[in-house]
This record gives structure tokens, C-alpha cells and sequence, in this order.
């Protein structure tokens, strides 16, 4: 274990030692941030290209704030509760522990991290056999600066079906370390989509996890389109038959912005189904890597699963790495998985200006049009007009 962890005067376990802030008491916080200096964060050589060291990011102790000023939950329908997680573990105890940390979240280094100073977010309960509408709406913006660690928790009874969509922003250098978790009783169906866009300075890193219950449905729906740095693991733990899960995500680096994506999805139960789809593109010296792990446990017959992954380089300095993987223990399973990295086809482009369209213009359709496929899997009209927008800008 490093010596850091020793060293009384460590800034950051200084910090946790001052802290009383529910959800957890001070000697959890303190275990957390010992898991979090001890865990390898799994990306210590993701690639040749890659210039960033992982190991080494820590937030300023004197930048962390707990005190939400830029988070907020909008549209909470008829009969959901949406609190914040002071408030669920002062009244609604019982719920939270159903979800809160259950799905392995504080297991994975910045998970750890996150859990160590968890304080900021909000608890969505959704009672059984309702159905909202309106999706449910959360901001969280982070100042110039601040470090802020957002924990979000979504627990569906059974046959609830909602959908929240999850709006991340920061100013100049701003520090986000976020987790959100979904868990669900069977016949649920919740959708969580995320809109990240922080100013490129900011740093931004993610640990996202969903146990959907049985013959349930859970849908992740993910664009990284902003910071500096933007690094996010997101997991799916099926324990349960005929439950399904859909994954989709969006990445688009520029300049010097670096982006690493992981997905996991765990077929530990059988006959469940998952679908991933990866949409991603790079320009100027932009970097990223996309890991797609599919795992199927020996006892998990009848699973299906499926991953695509599609990469697009728009200049020569840009540089995409796509690495899927399958883990296949059961033989009675469907699994597949493919992937792309490659430029825009000179034969498009030379038919679009064949009809007049000129090459920069011809370039920019053919880019929007790629990521179109997985644009049209994140919910709301509104929030794919944002997407196309963020992307149109980018191309820009």
C-alpha cells in the first residue's frame, strides 16, 4: 500500500478526518480514500498515445465543496421521491441502503474516491407499477476550480419506469469525480442519459453501475463531449434472467482533449440480453480509448450480447485506440462484438462534390451522419438536438 496513505499530513486524508457529511461517517470516508490510494485505476499504460497519468490526479483538498450550490434536480413527477442524500439518509434510510454502494461502485479506484467524499447528489425512488413521463432532470455544474463528487442513486420498484437525463458542466479547471447507480426490482424499466459538457480545461472522471432485476430493463445513454481530460467506467451486473440492458455511447476529443470509456456489461445471470453501441470521432491532436468489456459466466446460458464499436479520425494527428473483449464461460450463448477506426471514404466525399457540395461542408454531414445511429438511442427530442448541436460545434 502506498505510503501516502501514513502520512498524516496528507492534504486529502486530512480533509476526509474534518469531515462529518452524511451519507458517511468519517471512518468510511476514511476507508474509502484508503481503497482509492491502494487500487490501480487500471489505466496505467492505456496506450503509447496516451499522456496522462492516472495514478497521479488528485483534486486540490482546499477545492472540494460539498455544499451543491451548482446541483439540482428538476421535473420529480407525481409520487417519485427525489432528495438529496442527507435528506434520504435522515428520513428515508431503508430505501437508500437497498442501493446506495450495492453495486460495486466503491470497488474501482475513482469509484473509491468519489464514496470518500459522497455528500453531493440526489436519491430517486420510484414507487411500483407507475410510469413518468417527463424525464427527470439533473444539473450539476462545477466552478472554476471547485472539486465536487456528485453520487447519484435511482432505485425502481417493481414494473416503475422513468427516465433522467443528467446535464454536467464546469467552468475553467474544475474537478468532477461522479458515481450514479440504478437498481431495480423486476419489470422495471429505467433509462439514465448523461450530457457532459465542460469547458476543456475541467477534468472529468465517471463510475456508473446499473443491477437490473428480473425480466427489467435498464438503458445507459452517454455523450463526452467536453473537459480536458474525461475518463468514465460504466457497468452493467446482471444477476438476474430476462432482464436487458442497452449502452450507448458518444466521445468526441479535439485539440489536445484526451477521453477513456470502459464499458462492462456482466452476464452473471442467464438468458439476458445486452446491446452496446460506441460512437466516436477525433480531430487535430484529440485521443481517446474505448474498452468494451462483455463477460458471460459459466451458469449464464441462453445470454445474448452484442457490442459495436465505430471510430472515425478526422485529421492525422487525431489518434482513436477501440479494443472490445469477450470473456465467454457458457456455451449456449449468442456474443458478438465489432469494431472500426477509420477515416472519412474519399468515395463520399468525392460524390458530395461531384453535386456541388463543397469538401469542408461534405466532410461535416458525413461526421454528423456517423454518429446518427446511437444520437437517435438517448431519449428526449430535446436532448438529441443538444447532441447534433455539440457535435455540429465541434466540427465547426
Amino acid at each position: 500500500m502506498p505510503s501516502t496513505l501514513t502520512v498524516p499530513g496528507h492534504e486529502l486524508y486530512e480533509r476526509i478526518s474534518s469531515l462529518e457529511h452524511p451519507p458517511l461517517d468519517r471512518s468510511a470516508r476514511r476507508a474509502a480514500l484508503e481503497r482509492f490510494f491502494s487500487l490501480r485505476s487500471g489505466r496505467e499504460k492505456p496506450g503509447r498515445f496516451w499522456r496522462l497519468d492516472f495514478e497521479a490526479i488528485l483534486p486540490p483538498a482546499g477545492a472540494i465543496d460539498l455544499s451543491g450550490g451548482g446541483f439540482r434536480v428538476d421535473n420529480a413527477g407525481d409520487g417519485v421521491l427525489v432528495c438529496d442524500l442527507g435528506t434520504a439518509v435522515r428520513e428515508h434510510p431503508d430505501l437508500l441502503a437497498r442501493a446506495f454502494g450495492t453495486t460495486g461502485i466503491a470497488n474501482t479506484k475513482f469509484g473509491a474516491l468519489a464514496e470518500a467524499f459522497a455528500g453531493l447528489g440526489a436519491f430517486i425512488y420510484l414507487p411500483a407499477d407507475r410510469a413518468y413521463d417527463e424525464p427527470i432532470l439533473i444539473r450539476c455544474d462545477a466552478a472554476p476550480g471547485a472539486a465536487i463528487f456528485p453520487w447519484n442513486v435511482v432505485l425502481a420498484e417493481r414494473g416503475a419506469s422513468a427516465t433522467i437525463v443528467e446535464r454536467i458542466t464546469g467552468s475553467g479547471d474544475a474537478f468532477v469525480c461522479g458515481a450514479a447507480e440504478i437498481v431495480t426490482e423486476e419489470n422495471a424499466d429505467v433509462t439514465y442519459a448523461v450530457l457532459q459538457r465542460a469547458s476543456e480545461s475541467a477534468r472529468i472522471i465517471t463510475t456508473r453501475s446499473a443491477r437490473p432485476g428480473r425480466d427489467a430493463t435498464v438503458s445507459w445513454a452517454c455523450a463526452e463531449l467536453g473537459g480536458r481530460l474525461a475518463a468514465g467506467d460504466l457497468s452493467v451486473e446482471f444477476d438476474h434472467p430476462g432482464a436487458r440492458a442497452d449502452v450507448t455511447g458518444i466521445f468526441f476529443p479535439r485539440s489536445t482533449q484526451h477521453v477513456d470509456v470502459v464499458s462492462t456489461v456482466d452476464h452473471r445471470a442467464g438468458e439476458a440480453t445486452s446491446e452496446t453501441m460506441i460512437k466516436s470521432a477525433a480531430s487535430e491532436r484529440g485521443q481517446a480509448r474505448f474498452l468494451g468489456n462483455i463477460r458471460i459466466a459459466p451458469h449464464a446460458q441462453g445470454s445474448d450480447a452484442r457490442l459495436r464499436d465505430d471510430a472515425l479520425l478526422l485529421s492525422t494527428t487525431a489518434h482513436i485506440d477501440s479494443v472490445p473483449a469477450l470473456e465467454i464461460g457458457a456455451n449456449d450463448v449468442k456474443a458478438y462484438h465489432g469494431a472500426t477506426v477509420g477515416a472519412i471514404d474519399v468515395d463520399q466525399i468525392f460524390y458530395m462534390e461531384s453535386r456541388g457540395i463543397e469538401r469542408y461542408a461534405a466532410e461535416r454531414m458525413i461526421a454528423l451522419g456517423f454518429f446518427e445511429p446511437a444520437i437517435e438511442r438517448f431519449p428526449t427530442a430535446r436532448l438529441r438536438d443538444e447532441i447534433r448541436a455539440a457535435l455540429a460545434e465541434k466540427l465547426s
